[in-house]
């Protein structure tokens, strides 16, 4: 029987590295992998997906994972990494963002689903690229199961900052080094009690936090992913209810805020994830009384990846994974290591209590300096989210003219309140120093699917002369 291509393109190079590392690990074949629409998707059913879809794409360098489905969406990485190409994960699928990668990687195509909306076309002509639709019908012409591996110096993904100071920057990862993150993690998170869980996840997974601890630990520790994303409270308890124990449900404080605004008759789970932003101690006690399952909280960045874990409710410190190590000198605090890409700089003031343990502070940009008086916008938010009747809020530094200095300010969603009780809560928590001016209030904030919150987003939301 003739050998696939892409087997024999695989081989030889694997004959000049020596290490490699496997596209996922199961303890069997009738392992579950996926649940898509209450159907399990086990091991050898993916490990056919994998083998017809990388015999479907086209002959390029880089594919854009536009896939919204999660199980999609790994099947797409995988194929990506069979046929040695680089998946890109845009920060946005906005035309402008498309139209950079256009610009930036020629050799570009994009694998979308049905659930994606069409492509927007891009405003420069022969900068468009192809797009090739995940097929509905792929099981039908499966190829034989295979288990394959993926040299560790392999670049297997391009991700890409936030870009709230400037232009989104690329990081490029090795499959090593995603996959030494990744079971670092788990083993700090004592996945090994949780064999066979389902993951129920409400962050993107084209993020780095969706993709390290959705994706990538289920692929390597044999959890089963569920292929939905859920953003409402009401869709996230079906989604927690309906999966089969053990459970784990990777978060954001912004979704733990609205679950436990109505917390009554929660489904339990038996692991929280928890990134993205701070979590107030407050809030990491009352989940785990709520759900009846520790929080772990993890602290990275796209840069460095997963750095390191702590249980919110009961500790202050943090403990760095194993392959993972700070140093620190004049320019900051460093992190380098085998679960690290490099050498990174990370961008929050870090104090380290021993080897591998360390204190978070503020990050330099979020620290706020009115009349001599010093706070953070971390604070702030934590006094103004506390205040009963809040739904959801944000302060921010303005813009600063050639007429006006830049003025502390906030934006909250408070429908029940008026500005004069927002404004005397603060008061009792707050210096007067650093009240609001002004104070918008707002339907809704500006938050993206991790909840975060764009700075210029905010801007144009409290627009001029809003009060």
């Amino acid at each position: 029987m003739p050998r696939d291509p892409i087997d024999l393109a695989l081989n030889r190079s694997l004959l000049a590295e020596t290490t490699s590392y496997d596209i996922a690990r199961y303890g069997g074949e009738n392992d579950i992998v996926a649940i898509r629409a209450q159907r399990r998707i086990r091991h050898v059913a993916f490990g056919r997906d994998v083998m017809a879809l990388a015999a479907r794409l086209p002959t390029r360098q880089y594919m854009l994972n536009l896939c919204t489905d999660r199980y999609r969406f790994i099947v797409g990485l995988a194929a990506a990494l069979r046929r040695r190409q680089i998946s890109l994960l845009a920060p946005s699928h906005t035309a402008g963002v498309l139209q950079a990668l256009a610009e930036d990687y020629p050799d570009l195509y994009a694998l979308t689903d049905a659930n994606h909306p069409p492509l927007p076309n891009l405003a420069v002509p022969n900068m468009a690229f192809p797009d090739t639709v995940y097929p509905d019908d792929l099981a039908d012409g499966g190829a034989a199961h295979q288990v394959f591996a993926v040299p560790e110096q392999q670049t297997a993904l391009v991700l890409f900052t936030s870009g709230s100071t400037g232009k989104p920057k690329p990081m490029e990862k090795s499959w090593g080094a995603l996959v030494r993150s990744a079971r670092a993690a788990g083993d700090r998170l004592g996945i090994s009690q949780l064999a066979g869980a389902t993951m129920i996840g409400t962050v993107p997974h084209q993020h780095s936090y969706g993709l390290e601890s959705l994706v990538l630990l289920g692929l390597q520790h044999g959890l089963g992913v569920d292929a939905g994303w859920y953003l409402y409270p009401a869709d996230i308890r079906a989604a927690i209810a309906r999966a089969p124990r053990p459970r784990i449900l990777v978060t954001a404080p912004v979704h733990i805020r609205a679950l436990l605004a109505e917390p009554e008759n929660m489904p339990q789970v038996d692991l929280i994830l928890s990134a993205t932003a701070p979590l107030p101690v407050a809030l990491a006690v009352q989940a785990e009384a709520c759900f009846g399952a520790p929080l772990i909280e993890i602290y990275g960045c796209t840069e460095a990846g997963q750095v390191a874990t702590r249980r919110t409710a009961h500790q202050t410190r943090w403990r760095c994974l194993d392959g993972v190590a700070l140093r620190q000198d004049a320019g900051g605090t460093w992190a380098s290591g085998a679960a690290v890409q490099g050498t990174v700089l990370l961008h929050d003031t870090i104090e380290q209590v021993e080897p591998g343990v360390f204190l978070l502070g503020d990050r330099p940009t979020d620290l706020v300096d009115v009349a001599g008086k010093r706070t953070s916008l971390a604070h702030l938010n934590h006094q103004l989210l506390s205040i009963a009747g809040v739904k959801d809020g944000a302060f921010l530094m303005g813009e600063a003219d050639g007429k006006r200095v830049a003025r502390l300010m906030a934006l909250v969603v408070a429908p029940e309140l008026r500005p004069a009780a927002v404004l005397g809560a603060l008061r009792q928590r707050i210096d007067a120093a650093f009240l609001p001016r002004p104070l918008v209030f707002v339907d809704q904030l500006p938050r993206n699917g991790l909840g975060k919150l764009p700075r210029e987003a905010l801007l144009r939301l409290a627009g001029p002369g809003r009060t």
